[in-house]
């Protein structure tokens, strides 16, 4: 695992950015399935139903939760609020407690339609493990990268935060617990650090800190009883702890590389170990030693899961190999193989779940009951310890799978590996796992052609056009799908006119500002089920948010003219994307723009995103003015304006021409603004409504006057940022020049 930039702005975030971000998801049509890898599974007997329900965490920063019966699972829902990776999940109780790379747990009511009941604000890094009891599910504890170790007390977590009535309305409206209230303190205890500060929440509970790794923690594992817990992660040692009181017990050296999994028996007295050095191990907590190693893998050993009577080991890892080890015997047995690394085991009676780097989760056969019957139908062989390899491996021969395909298959989507964002800044060219080239319309989150397996490099290159727009936003696929960052000022400095978006409802000479205009539709949800909220509440912390606030209080019926959504900025309705971000209160959270309920304010929102929403008013942007002298090209020929003019950036050509006709050549009075120190002026020209009326486009229309620069004739369709960027090509100001042509 590494450390990546989340999709949110995280506490853990490297970049420090002066306003909050605004991203959203694009998703894919079919959202019942994963499109990214697996990280964790879970099965969970339904307490209601006869069936077990299986969770599944992805890279995509979801939990889906299937419900199995038979050989057949039924996707029945999806929890999203997590905006990172989710790396683990564990039932506690009637709720099961996930974690993830955005740094926080996160508490579900597992029978829910997706309900976050809290989010847990403790660690300092990406956590990356849980561990639980199957007697004491009350008790959960986390390790993360930050060489932190917290045990949870999870009906103190849950249980009700105590606040005055000022406080009650202070609350997060997003589902989120705020910073100021969470479970946890702001603690953030590592173990190279003697002094750390510590806010005690409001109802006064704390998780219990286990201190003592000083480097990242990748493994936990606790007793049936919740008296023993063991963590291991990249310091090669594994460190045994009293998990009620957060005290070392003891400390067990053995591997040579990162300890990525654990088990621990149901008395609490054996341990087993798996390493990236490929080696499995089995210690004897009370004597505190290694008593057996077991070398099946040729790689990194990532995930076990063990028999209930710790008999028999199913481990699995990075040589994409599942093998049934007799722990006893030392007989080993390759199981199945995937395509794709396998990160985590789940037994559910005669079968094994297995979770790899793909977005597809597959069934196999397996028993945790009576496992040595596949050791009669199959070809074992004995397992190697530290010092000689498996005898397989001696004898060079390949073991054969006793399983040649899954019980179930359930599917995925290939997530997306590649991108690249078009010159137009509206397209982006996608490539997915299974090399699928796709071009997308982040401004209405849909694919606009899938082009198939092809040259994603030589599509790129078709698709290229030779225009110049201001980059609005920035994108990333690290959650295997489509991610769209939009930071102030900077997204609000691209605009196109309306006649370029073929939206006929306004003049040619309107201009659309596209980010403006993606977040009205990607709020459009939002503004007609705001709420107003009182007066009393509110904070405001400058001028921009008082103005905020009082548009919150005004009558809904009010707002009605901003919720008009232009045409080519609708978004699916099948499929809506998802937005990730975060306000002065809280921390980062996700959510579909459909499923906002309108209580949402500055508090879970960027107070920028308000402003501009609310207020249509957008924080000052980059210059959208070109500057650019004006010169005939017969040298005999006096031109009235020999300074500087101004115009917009997007400004066609063929505007330039009827300006030089009907200003210069004609000799019809100069409309311009004069500009301090120089006979110069803003280019204002008249509106051609009569062209759109008939149906002609103005630079469609055969010239009379020619726009040449660098003694290239510029097509009327060019903009004068594009003539800038590709013929220009120099820093200084534009110099232009015209000449008439025979009609």
């Amino acid at each position: 695992m590494h450390r990546v930039g989340s999709a949110g702005n995280t506490c853990s975030s490297s970049r420090p950015r002066k306003e909050k971000r605004f991203t959203y998801v694009l998703n894919d049509a079919d959202d019942k399935k994963h499109c990214a890898g697996i990280n964790c599974l879970s099965v969970i007997k339904s307490p209601t139903r006869d069936c077990d329900y299986l969770f599944t965490g992805s890279r995509d920063g979801t939990l889906k939760r299937w419900s199995v019966v038979n050989n057949e699972a039924q996707f029945s829902a999806t929890f999203e609020s997590h905006v990172d990776w989710v790396n683990d999940v564990v039932p506690a109780g009637n709720s099961i407690v996930s974690c993830s790379s955005d740094t926080t747990l996160k508490i579900w009511n597992f029978l829910s339609g997706g309900a976050c009941t809290r989010t847990l604000r403790q660690h300092s890094d990406y956590v990356t493990c849980l561990a639980s009891s199957e007697k004491n599910p009350n008790f959960v504890a986390s390790g993360g990268l930050g060489g932190e170790v917290f045990v949870w007390d999870i009906e103190a977590a849950l249980l009700p935060l105590s606040r005055s009535p000022d406080e009650m309305g202070d609350e997060s409206t997003n589902g989120i617990v705020s910073t100021a209230h969470t479970v946890s303190s702001l603690r953030s205890v590592n173990s190279n650090s003697n002094n750390s500060s510590q806010t005690t929440q409001p109802h006064g509970y704390t998780p219990v800190p286990a201190k003592g790794h000083k480097e990242s923690v990748y493994a936990l594992a606790m007793n049936e009883t919740g008296t023993l817990l063991v963590s291991g992660g990249t310091e090669k040692v594994i460190r045994v702890w009293d998990p009620r009181t957060g005290s070392k017990n003891t400390k067990l050296r053995g591997h040579t590389d990162n300890i990525r999994a654990l088990l621990v028996d149901s008395t609490g007295r054996f341990c087993l170990s798996g390493s990236s050095d490929s080696m499995i191990r089995l210690w004897d907590l009370g004597q505190q030693r290694c008593v057996h190693s077991y070398a099946v893998h040729t790689d990194s050993v990532w995930t076990l899961a063990s028999t209930p009577t710790f008999s028999h080991v199913y481990s699995a890892g990075k040589d994409l190999s599942l093998y049934l080890t007799d722990l006893t015997t030392r007989e080993a047995l390759l199981l199945c193989t995937e395509k794709h690394p396998i990160l985590q085991l789940a037994l559910q009676d005669d079968s094994v779940w297995v979770a790899t780097t793909d977005s597809s989760v597959h069934k196999w056969s397996a028993d945790r009951n009576n496992p040595q019957k596949f050791f009669e139908n199959g070809s074992p062989f004995l397992a190697g310890n530290m010092f000689t390899r498996a005898k397989s491996y001696i004898e060079e021969s390949t073991p054969v799978p006793v399983c040649k395909q899954p019980l179930l298959n359930i599917p995925g989507i290939p997530g997306i590996v590649q991108h690249d964002i078009l010159n137009n800044r509206r397209h982006v060219l996608t490539k997915d796992a299974a090399g699928s080239v796709k071009l997308w319309e982040i401004i209405r989150g849909v694919v606009l052609e899938d082009f198939g397996k092809v040259s994603f490099d030589q599509k790129r290159e078709e698709l290229f056009e030779r225009v110049s727009v201001p980059t609005w936003f920035t994108a990333d696929t690290r959650l295997g799908c489509l991610s769209i960052h939009l930071d102030t000022p900077q997204c609000f400095s691209a605009e196109m006119y309306s006649a370029d978006l073929n939206i006929s409802s306004t003049s040619e000479d309107s201009k659309i500002n596209l980010a403006q205009e993606t977040l009205r539709s990607l709020m459009a949800h939002w503004l007609i089920k705001k709420r107003p909220k009182p007066r009393s509440h509110i904070s405001p912390n400058n001028e921009a948010r008082s103005q905020i606030h009082s548009r919150l209080e005004v009558d809904d019926a009010s707002e009605n003219q901003n919720m008009t959504v232009l045409a080519p900025f609708q978004f699916s309705t099948i499929s809506p994307p998802s937005i990730i971000t975060e306000g002065s209160q809280g921390g980062p959270w996700r959510k579909k723009i459909n499923e906002l309920d309108g209580t949402e304010d500055d508090r879970d929102i960027p107070w920028w995103v308000l402003d501009c929403l609310l207020n249509e008013r957008m924080l000052p942007k980059e210059n959208t003015k070109c500057s650019f002298y004006l010169h005939s090209c017969d040298s005999s020929v006096q031109i009235h304006t020999q300074g500087k003019l101004s115009a917009p950036r997007i400004l066609r050509i063929h505007k330039v021409s009827t300006y030089v006709l009907d200003k210069i050549l004609l000799d019809r009075p100069l409309d311009l603004q004069g500009e301090s120190g120089q006979n110069g002026g803003h280019l204002r020209l008249p509106s051609f409504d009569s062209s759109l009326s008939s149906g002609v486009k103005p630079w469609k229309k055969k010239p009379i006057v020619e726009i040449l620069c660098n003694n290239q004739v510029l097509p009327l369709d060019m903009s004068l940022a594009t003539v800038k960027a590709y013929i220009w090509k120099k820093s200084e100001d534009l110099i232009l020049n015209y000449r008439m042509v025979q009609a």
